[in-house]
């Protein structure tokens, strides 16, 4: 299990998660990337699932990627 990032940091793009990763695996999107319409994704080999990132995102646009409708975001 990881974590992905959703639809909801598009407009908001809250950095309060990248402060505290213990690991540094969330990542800003450059505009010229495949993923751009998101601003940061979280690297799924870097993830080590500790969850510290989840409750620090004030509009819970991080979830586990085994939650239903997470498909498309991993």
């Amino acid at each position: 299990m990881t974590y992905v990032i959703q639809e909801p940091c598009v407009a908001a793009k809250d950095t309060a998660c990248v402060e505290v990763c213990p690991v540094d695996c969330i990542y800003e999107v450059e505009p010229k990337e495949e993923f751009a319409n998101l601003p940061m994704f979280i690297h799924a080999d870097e993830c080590i699932d500790c969850g510290v990132c989840e409750p620090e995102c004030p509009i819970d646009a991080i979830k586990p990627d085994t939650e239903p409708g997470t498909e498309k975001w991993v």
